[in-house]
């Protein structure tokens, strides 16, 4: 029954947002409605709401806010622009997908997908009005990239927990990982997009003119620029991953943090840039202004998913599905994708199934392809519960539609893909 009452709150959030309410206040009606209708007593209702505000900002609202500031100064800098003409230079424009692909794997690593996300908007942006390419064919790649290394990865904060909590060799896991990461980031972040997105042949024949090139910033602080947070928290998670205790482990935790990084990168980029205090406060300004909404909608969404976690809608999938008689792999797949639709989030439907699937671990399944597998599951099928489906489809201007058929697909692509390059290694490793 408690699906049900899921699957109404679901099919009315999708009309009211079709009905033209903005999805921020949509998100809170849908939240307590559903909340009520699974039987949690009102007060309760809105002390998860706020609970699952507070949680979701707590911690990613500077990592927006600094992201929005640093992308604005980048672009203000001509520093993006810049790094286009790089980028463009080195892989050409036919190759520009392959140029956003490697981009992300370098920034998805160390960053959550948000922050990751946040980080690399300015410069798709930049490269697609550059190129007059749409944007949906150089941001998928991104988002893929992303994605993968946010389900696959350590020092990705998700593969390492399930890793910890599956006693999996972090050396294997990667490895694995790796194998995985690369052929899926293909398929989902360049086939993909080439397969569903129209564009103009004559874009990739026509000549690229660089124009007014001695005005820009030169490329080393360009790339400083852009690159600074992501050097910073991976120097960071080096230093504070060394097994041993010394004096400056704990000055290296602190830089691990994309808080710590990006306020870092947003000081280092207006001295880097020579740019006037007041010309970056403008920036700045300007930057998080151009975000607000989008802010607002992710934490509505976030408030929507703890109602969700709190109802015990979660025992209700495990209930359903920890009978089957399935490969460990695939069960460990099906009871994290079961968890992430219901649920939304990524890491928590991750971190609940890992909970049921461990003492399944040496029954013909590794530890490690065990946390590829529950990292699988955790990417199927993104829609409106999950705040990466709101990032991306309001970061993009897409309708519901365009955000399903793209967005939605890209996701269940990289988990499908997921589970059946595990189930291989599994025959051969």
């Amino acid at each position: 029954m408690s699906l049900l009452i899921v699957l109404f709150g679901i099919l009315l959030l999708l009309l009211l947002i079709i009905r033209k309410l903005n999805p921020m206040i949509a998100l809170v009606i849908v939240a307590i409605v559903t909340g009520l209708m699974l039987g949690m007593p009102a007060n309760k209702v809105m002390l998860s709401i706020s609970a699952g505000v507070g949680s979701t900002l707590g911690s990613m609202v500077l990592v927006l806010a600094l992201g929005a500031m640093m992308g604005k100064l980048i672009e203000d800098s001509g520093a993006a622009k810049k790094i286009v003409f790089i980028l463009i230079g080195a892989f050409g424009q036919r190759n520009i997908q392959w140029a956003i692909l490697l981009t992300g794997f370098l920034v998805g690593i160390p960053l959550f997908y948000n922050a990751g996300f946040v980080v690399l908007i300015p410069l798709v942006f930049a490269i697609a009005a550059t190129t007059k390419l749409p944007k949906l064919y150089v941001g998928i790649p991104m988002a893929a990239a992303l994605s993968v290394t946010h389900g696959f990865l350590p020092p990705h904060p998700g593969p390492v927990a399930l890793a910890a909590i599956f006693h999996a060799d972090m050396g294997k896991t990667l490895l694995y990982g790796l194998i995985l990461s690369v052929p899926i980031a293909i398929v989902a972040g360049v086939l993909f997009p080439r397969m569903i997105i129209k564009r103009d042949r004559k874009v990739f024949d026509s000549p690229f003119i660089i124009t007014d090139e001695s005005s820009l910033p030169s490329t080393l602080s360009s790339f400083t620029s852009a690159l600074l947070p992501v050097f910073i928290i991976i120097v960071g998670t080096i230093g504070a991953g060394i097994s041993y205790d010394y004096s400056f482990k704990s000055l290296f935790i602190f830089l691990a943090d994309p808080t710590v990084a990006l306020l870092t990168a947003v000081v280092f980029t207006i001295f880097i840039q020579k740019i006037k205090i007041t010309a970056a406060m403008e920036s700045c300004t300007a930057g998080v202004k151009s975000i607000a909404m989008i802010i607002l909608i992710i934490a509505a969404g976030g408030g929507f998913k703890q109602i969700l976690v709190d109802s015990g809608v979660g025992n209700t999938v495990k209930d359903l599905t920890s009978t089957l008689n399935l490969s460990p792999l695939l069960l460990a797949w099906l009871i994290t994708g079961a968890l992430r639709i219901t649920l939304g989030s990524a890491t928590v439907a991750a971190l609940t199934a890992s909970g049921i699937v461990l003492p399944l671990i040496g029954f013909g399944a590794s530890p490690e392809l065990m946390v590829l597998s529950v990292g699988a599951g955790s990417l199927l099928f993104s829609h409106v519960n999950d705040t990466g489906f709101w990032m991306f489809k309001e970061y993009f201007n897409l309708t519901l539609k365009e955000t399903f058929s793209t967005w939605s697909v890209m996701e269940t692509i990289v988990s499908v893909l997921g589970l059946l390059g595990v189930l291989l290694l599994n025959e051969f490793m």
